[in-house]
């Protein structure tokens, strides 16, 4: 869109949630408006407030903004990361796109792999911010701005906004049941922004508490009759559809299941066409085909997204409060420890007794980032150091935990700094790439009402035993929604949206996983030792190590290396039909 005879143009993608509040605030100043656009409004809102105009908007977007007569070109990124925006100059022009696949048409950038991101997708399952596997592109950080202009030469991305910081929070004001009624109150709020919309829509419900809560909170505004999409596995122990039934049924849905199979494989070409780089997250699977589901019958899907992170709902954080023992220890036993653990060679750390031992005596004298790790990382850098080949062993010295520690040192605790990581890194880099991916590849639009800037910035004040209510994960949003949803939802123990890929890597998987880790492209890059994925094969087939995470990341590198690394031209893309 252009204004202005062609001085301001803007392309953007995304949506401004309260782009009509903003449109009023516009309006009263003198502006004059076209159409019923937010692209209008965003573009008139930058023109009148500059970069200060970010601050008004709520919404998910990436977008880039021209002053033809200043020369001056803005890209920014909406305050948590919904929307993409990819970089690189090549020569001295700056490139960019919402895709890393656009860019390359401009000739001047190479299709090159960059091994330090391999080495972090590797232990995250993820590629994190800035970096890309990519050598020479980044990623713009969520809630950052990149400015170009004459004269310049610092330009660097800055953020705009930022959350409180987990030591800046606040006890709220009002009884407990007053909290419960005003977190209520606001997911509500979240919700209904969201369902603004001249195309049909509905959500995912998976059946726990966040997509639930989403569900309820629909149906409560618009009536019966909201159309919801499930995804199952014939394997139980990753199968939520039962649950997700019986909300659909309190609220009269109209609902669409499907159940996923070992077939799934035949997708893995499009999903490495789709991300466009190495992307390990097993649920990029089921997400893919619950947009396929959905895209059949609506164009815009609500999801839970945001919910664990900004109100403590993963298992691992009641890890994190178990381990406040270690805190209390004497600084000299945990040095000594972690001595007694560096005597311990990697070559005797093939044995489930000896590896849990030494990770024991290192988690006693770590960092609380280091703590982390088994929690949330996949290939440990004790993995690292027993299969990494000739490519990779550079970057050996640099452990990925380096990218949390920041996080953790704003926390007052281990809890508080795991969550305040994982709202940094796992939430933008992994599970909201996985959404938008898998659901813009189908044309389906995704919005996340937990990802509202007024919830995130209260549910972000609040305490941490506030929002972990009697010690419960999660307690403060399941007291909240209690009365909107059956028993067993508030009650029930998380499951998680994944995928049966540990079972697959025994079976039906197996052979696939072979021919691509042994294949001999992948034995001449140089990434792994010889005979190191045979290894993790074997052990995970006999049962005798779960190496499900490591073996897809590997995997999904590989395929990734043979579609983009390896072709002299451009791949096409997959042909296909929603």
């Amino acid at each position: 869109m252009q204004r202005g005879g062609g001085r301001w143009s803007i392309s953007f993608n995304g949506e401004i949630y309260n782009y009509r509040e903003v449109r009023a605030d516009l309006e009263a100043i003198g502006e004059v408006f076209a159409t019923q656009t937010d692209t209008e409004v965003l573009m008139a809102a930058l023109i009148r407030w500059g970069e200060d105009a970010l601050l008004r908007l709520n919404g998910m977007f990436a977008f880039a903004f021209w002053d033809g007569h200043s020369r001056t070109l803005m890209l920014a990124r909406d305050r948590i990361g919904e929307k993409p925006l990819y970089y690189a100059f090549a020569g001295q022009d700056l490139v960019f796109a919402s895709e890393i696949k656009a860019l390359f048409p401009w000739r001047a950038l190479k299709r090159r792999p960059d091994y330090q991101a391999i080495h972090h997708y590797l232990a995250l399952q993820y590629v994190p911010t800035p970096l890309t596997a990519f050598e020479g592109i980044r990623k713009l950080p969520p809630g950052s701005v990149l400015t170009l202009s004459p004269g310049r030469s610092d330009v660097q991305p800055r953020r705009y906004w930022s959350l409180p910081e987990p030591t800046q929070t606040h006890a709220p004001v009002g009884t407990t049941e007053d909290v419960r009624a005003e977190a209520r109150e606001r997911l509500a709020l979240a919700v209904r922004r969201r369902m603004v919309s001249d195309v049909p829509i509905g959500a995912f419900l998976s059946g726990g508490v966040d997509s639930s809560s989403v569900t309820a909170l629909m149906a409560l505004e618009a009536g019966a009759g909201i159309k919801t999409f499930s995804i199952g596995f014939a394997e139980d122990g990753y199968d939520e559809r039962r649950f997700a039934r019986q909300v659909s049924q309190r609220y009269e849905t109209d609902h669409y299941e499907e159940v996923v199979s070992p077939d799934a494989a035949a997708i893995l070409p499009e999903l490495v066409w789709h991300y466009g780089e190495p992307f390990a997250d097993p649920s990029a699977i089921p997400t893919y085909y619950v947009s396929r589901l959905a895209r059949r019958h609506i164009t815009v899907a609500l999801t839970g997204d945001g919910g664990d992170e900004f109100f403590i709902g993963y298992g691992r954080y009641r890890d994190c409060q178990n381990t406040k023992w270690v805190d209390a220890l004497p600084g000299f036993v945990r040095s000594s420890a972690g001595a007694v653990a560096s005597f311990i060679p990697a070559s005797m750390a093939g044995t489930r007794f000896v590896r849990g031992g030494k990770r024991l005596l290192q988690y006693a004298s770590s960092t609380k980032s280091r703590r982390y790790e088994p929690m949330m990382m996949y290939f440990h850098d004790s993995d690292k150091e027993a299969g990494y080949g000739e490519m990779l062993r550079p970057w050996l010295g640099e452990s990925s935990t380096g990218l949390l520690e920041p996080y953790f040192k704003q926390a007052h605790s281990m809890t508080a700094g795991a969550a305040w990581a994982d709202i940094h890194t796992y939430l933008p880099d992994d599970l909201l790439v996985k959404v938008d991916v898998a659901s813009m590849a189908l044309g389906l639009e995704c919005r996340a009402p937990f990802l509202d800037v007024e919830l995130m910035e209260w549910a972000s004040g609040l305490p941490l035993e506030v929002r972990l209510s009697e010690g419960e994960l999660k307690g403060l949003l399941k007291e909240a929604v209690a009365p909107l949803l059956p028993d067993i939802i508030i009650s029930r123990p998380k499951m998680g949206f994944g995928a049966p890929i540990d079972f697959w890597l025994r079976a039906e998987f197996f052979d696939m996983a072979g021919e691509i880790l042994t294949g001999r492209p992948a034995a001449d890059r140089g990434l792994f030792k010889p005979g190191y994925a045979e290894q993790l094969l074997r052990e995970h087939r006999l049962g005798h190590r779960q190496n499900h995470t490591r073996l897809w990341a590997m995997i999904m590198l590989e395929l990734w290396f043979q579609m983009w690394i390896d072709p002299l031209e451009f791949p096409a893309g997959p042909q296909r039909e929603v």
